[in-house]
């Protein structure tokens, strides 16, 4: 069952210390790339806010939210809370590569962030997904965009990369200015 319904940004709690929530725009596309379904395991390496564990907690069975941070941990479980999500989501404060290890069985892999180890958590990940299964990496930087799609090359994946760019327009007395958003990075692969 899909639900195309993405929470507004202003909806979110918010915290001073953890960027987020990744922008409406960017979960709307992330959560078309993923195509998840009522029986998908999600992964959220990463979290930030919850924006996107929020997500895909709305439509999937099971949601692990991973962050170091722990006003990360703190955030998204308020968000989670918020919108009566808590249930279907476990939140592992710790750093991501060690909770990907523990977890048995995922469908979806979502990475938004890496303490700097995205190539170990991108090749622990994908060998752990099923047959079928998706990673999605999301980056403002251009290094990790290249980075994940030499990883998944070398694991013999087929990544799609898209680049995304959001204007929102700003009302005033004699129009509309519109104001960019930071261009947003999306790799996806899926594992054949």
């Amino acid at each position: 069952m899909m639900f195309f319904d993405i929470t507004p940004d202003d909806e979110f709690y918010k915290c001073e210390n953890v960027p987020g929530p990744t922008k409406e725009e960017i979960r709307a596309l992330v959560i078309s790339k993923v195509c998840l379904t009522d029986e998908d395991v999600v992964v959220d390496v990463g979290c930030g806010t919850g924006g996107l564990t929020l997500e895909f907690a709305k439509r999937a069975r099971k949601v692990y939210s991973i962050d170091i941070n722990s006003d990360a941990i703190k955030t998204t479980r308020k968000n989670l809370e918020k919108f009566g999500l808590e249930n279907k989501v476990e939140i592992l404060e710790e750093e991501g590569l060690s909770a990907i290890d523990r977890i048995e069985d995922f469908t979806k892999l979502m990475i938004g962030g890496s303490g700097g180890n995205l190539k170990n958590i991108i090749e622990t990940g994908y060998l752990k997904l099923p047959v079928g299964g998706k990673i999605i990496i999301t980056s403002i930087v251009l290094e990790t965009a290249t980075e994940s799609v030499e990883m998944l090359k070398e694991l013999g994946a087929n990544p799609e990369v898209v680049n995304i760019n959001v204007s929102r327009g700003t009302i005033l007395d004699r129009g509309v200015m519109m104001k960019a958003l930071n261009p947003i990075t999306i790799v996806s692969a899926r594992k054949e």
